[in-house]
């Protein structure tokens, strides 16, 4: 899951970890509400409540839930007619599988550019872009057909993320070590943000949607942004020697951040306000991916270097359960079905992908797909909006 090196400092610094960053994840702490600005004026029942944040962002449906629009079958006007699918980009295939989700068959192989990292859903849900991270381009899918469209040029584009207000995308660029943040539908360049640490790969943002958390995998640090300022305003070295951290989860009551560390095999639980050093809640080894279940009530978290899943309940605050896949397996990064009774997710280094039971735990298919298999998006999925990633949705 690596990115190209872009220099001779950052090709020694990935030869330097090209062992380590192919295993990978950690642990924290503490839950206080997140920051306001100003006071959320009283609304109606079943009313959105006014956001206290980001201009222009959606307001609030819940704020004990920020995942309370992504339930069960609750697509938007927008997606509603796409027919459901899963993409795989093939890293090592160049490749974009695609799965019909109610056969288990792969019924498509869409040529992409040079390593494609993740399939991303736009912030209107509209086009998925697959992240070529070598290729140095972003190519258009049209969920509704299926259709590639354009392919725009982009540098370095390892992973993808839209600001909650949808002005702009924000390409995590890992070996140029910057941020870019991009007009969303063209993807002109609006502004690049240099980092100090290593390996920006992935983030998610606060409840408001006012700053946003980065993890650098290769420097083990975090990074705190200011989203409307575009902005650098925190950073810390995690509180272990080797860190990796991988994927970035907020909690329902976005009190916390969950950061998912393949080498401290397990989550960083970081406070989403106070950005204090968060601490280890151990998973498994190589602790990678996180995602929510529909009903807000879990998280379930891949840990790719035992080929198991492990199951954290958020009003318990503790993991209740661990999945083991029959015969092992790798999986890594990808999502949950619109109806939430399955979890599709890549297996990184076994060429395939699986789809568990979410109640069980059980293997339901084991796919095979192209080499290398990573950032796979679930689609449609319910929720208003798209921040990112393999489709993180408010």
């Amino acid at each position: 899951m690596l990115p190209s090196p872009r220099t001779t400092t950052a090709a020694a610094l990935l030869a330097g970890v090209l062992v380590a960053a192919l295993t990978a994840c950690a642990g924290g702490e503490s839950r206080p509400a997140p920051s306001r600005t100003e006071a959320a004026a009283p609304t109606e029942p079943g009313r959105a409540e006014p956001s206290p944040g980001l201009p222009g962002m959606p307001p609030v449906l819940d704020p004990k839930d920020i995942y309370a629009a992504d339930r069960a079958g609750k697509l938007a006007p927008a997606v509603k007619d796409f027919p459901s699918r899963v993409y795989v980009p093939n890293t090592g295939s160049h490749t974009v599988s695609v799965i019909d989700p109610s056969t288990y068959k792969v019924i498509e192989t869409i040529p992409v550019g040079n390593q494609p990292q993740h399939v991303v859903p736009s912030w209107d849900m509209k086009t998925l872009w697959v992240n070529n991270n070598l290729g140095d381009s972003l190519t258009a899918i049209d969920p509704a057909t299926g259709k590639t469209g354009r392919t725009v040029e982009v540098s370095d584009p390892y992973n993808l993320y839209f600001t909650p207000n949808g002005k702009y995308a924000v390409v995590m660029a890992s070996m140029d070590r910057e941020l870019v943040f991009r007009d969303p539908k063209t993807m002109d360049r609006a502004k690049a943000v240099p980092v100090s640490c290593a390996g920006v790969n992935h983030a998610d943002f606060t409840a408001d949607g006012r700053y946003f958390i980065v993890s650098c995998e290769f420097s083990g640090e975090l990074l705190k942004v200011d989203t409307e300022k575009m902005k650098v305003v925190g950073q810390q070295k995690l509180p272990m020697q080797g860190a990796m951290p991988q994927d970035v989860k907020l909690s329902p009551d976005g009190k916390t951040f969950y950061i998912a560390d393949m080498m401290a095999h397990g989550m960083w639980v970081l406070d989403a306000e106070k950005f204090t050093t968060p601490k280890l809640l151990p998973t498994g080894k190589g602790c990678h991916g996180l995602y929510i279940s529909r009903d807000s009530r879990r998280m379930y978290i891949t840990n790719r270097d035992e080929g198991s899943v492990s199951v954290f309940d958020f009003a318990a605050d503790k993991l209740t359960e661990k999945w083991l896949l029959p015969d092992g397996g790798s999986p890594d990064m990808g999502g949950v079905s619109a109806d939430g009774k399955v979890l599709w997710l890549s297996g990184r280094y076994d060429a395939e992908v699986y789809a568990i039971d979410t109640t069980s735990g059980k293997q339901l298919a084991r796919i095979p797909v192209g080499s290398g298999p990573h950032g796979l998006a679930v689609y449609p999925q319910p929720g208003r909006y798209s921040l990112g990633h393999t489709g993180v949705f408010r």
